[in-house]
């Protein structure tokens, strides 16, 4: 079948979606772009106020930028730091109203379900040959879209993992939903009343959690009577400060050293290794029931919680391609030994790209954060690293596919325990300038705003 006017299906108009937009022009290609949201870069809006720990060149994809200077677009400072407002506004906002893109983004879609025209997932038989038909709705009607490849680069933002340690949503925890938020709150803005003066449990070790602690103290110096619980699930609470003063990007490092500050003067109670078992409804409070060091506990009286406990990649709409996902991770399976948090604590990923990326279905692709699954050290470069790679290979050039155009700092730290060195003696193992670092939308803080990774596709 001759299929060369079809477009590439990109789903997803986050950074990661965008890029792969941009590439696509570079090339020539055709492509169609779906946004579930109402606006490019919806998620990103949802941590409008928060500001990213690395500057804008590792923020903006470089055939996006090409694009856009070729218009008269005016970059901003490579060394400056955005927020994820700012992301919106002077990146994403521009890019989508090029002529070379706007015609062919679709807002307010929502793909359904991917197959392969006439094909269930069963049929092998002249499978590659048959366009990929996505199942698409806009305003509740139905259309269906004909694509030569897809990428899907639809994030795992609006999927977080519920805070019961087992990882199952249960009918207590959603119908708590109205104390418990999901994702990064706007403690010192709009969010600001909901918290002051309530006893607070923040879940989850990752950025995100340290974001809302830092955000919280500060909250807690203006309103005392503020209580303050961290729970995570670590043994060894030293290995949350991460690099500090040896990591690459300054920001970042300073997150590790406000945390261990703010656990040290006492404002916030920390219990670790602690595992949620149940939950409780008491009047208008919760009751936090779990294990600490094989005791069960009781919290009593909790006003609010924030779950920090990270996000899973919805698999659901992609039934009838055919994907593997790790069994554990839910990740692209030749990531596992790259990304896998069991393994791996230094966030060291070596450069990879389409080749890791390929699928059993020809021509399909999972990238952005969606590609790491459950594993926490997506990076938004790595993103625009794996949508490079990818479009090179769908036309054909296999050597700028396999090339590394990966430059990123480092986080100068590696975990206790952990089976890999970042250490000068194992350089040799590992590329320059591409032992990727940190977790996927996991945000630090500085006394005037908060800080946030450079991360969520």
């Amino acid at each position: 079948m001759n299929d060369i006017k079809l477009p590439v299906a990109i789903i997803g108009a986050g950074p990661v979606g965008l890029a792969a937009a941009a590439q696509l022009v570079m090339r020539g290609e055709p492509f169609v772009l779906f946004e579930a949201g109402e606006e490019v870069g919806s998620n990103v809006r949802n941590w409008a106020h928060v500001r990213m720990f690395s500057s804008w060149e590792y923020n903006i994809d470089k055939a996006a930028k090409q694009l856009l200077i070729s218009h008269g677009w005016q970059a901003p400072n490579p060394l400056e730091i955005p927020s994820g407002q700012e992301m919106v506004d002077k990146y994403f906002k521009p890019f989508v109203e090029l002529p070379e893109i706007k015609p062919y983004l679709n807002l307010n879609t929502k793909v359904i379900a991917v197959s392969r025209k006439g094909l269930s997932k069963v049929k092998t038989q002249g499978r590659e040959v048959l366009p990929f038909v996505l199942h698409v709705e806009i305003n509740g009607e139905r259309i269906l879209i004909e694509a030569k490849a897809v990428i899907d680069a639809s994030g795992t933002w609006l999927n977080p993992n519920p805070i019961k340690s087992e990882g199952v949503w249960t009918t207590e925890e959603q119908s708590l939903n109205k104390q418990i938020y999901y994702g990064i709150p706007d403690i010192s803005g709009k969010h600001k009343e909901r918290y002051s003066g309530k006893k607070v449990l923040v879940v989850g070790s990752g950025h995100s959690a340290i974001n809302t602690l830092l955000e919280l103290g500060n909250l807690k110096d203006q309103v005392q009577s503020t209580e303050i619980i961290w729970i995570l699930r670590k043994s060894r609470l030293a290995d949350v400060y991460g690099g500090q003063e040896q990591d690459q990007l300054p920001a970042r490092g300073e997150l590790g050293t406000r945390i261990q500050k703010l656990v040290d003067s006492r404002k916030v109670t920390v219990l670790t290794p602690f595992h949620i078992q149940e939950l409780k409804q008491k009047e208008d409070k919760m009751v936090v029931i779990g294990s600490l060091n094989g005791s069960l506990v009781h919290l009593d009286a909790v006003d609010e919680i924030v779950s920090n406990t990270g996000s899973r990649p919805d698999l659901s709409f992609l039934r009838e391609v055919r994907v593997i996902a790790d069994p554990t991770l839910e990740s692209v399976l030749a990531l596992v030994p790259l990304i896998d948090p069991n393994i791996h604590s230094c966030g060291t990923v070596r450069p990879h790209g389409e080749k890791e990326l390929r699928q059993p279905e020809k021509n399909f692709y999972i990238v952005g954060s969606k590609s790491y699954g459950r594993a926490p050290t997506f990076l938004m470069a790595t993103g625009y690293e794996q949508v490079r790679s990818v479009v090179a290979a769908l036309v054909g050039d296999q050597a700028a596919a396999e090339r590394v155009e990966l430059e990123l700092p480092e986080t100068g730290v590696c975990g206790i325990g952990s089976k890999e060195c970042c250490g000068p003696e194992d350089s040799q193992k590992l590329v320059s300038k591409t032992e990727e670092i940190s977790a996927c939308c996991s945000p630090v803080t500085k006394p005037e705003a908060v800080v946030k990774s450079s991360c969520c596709s």
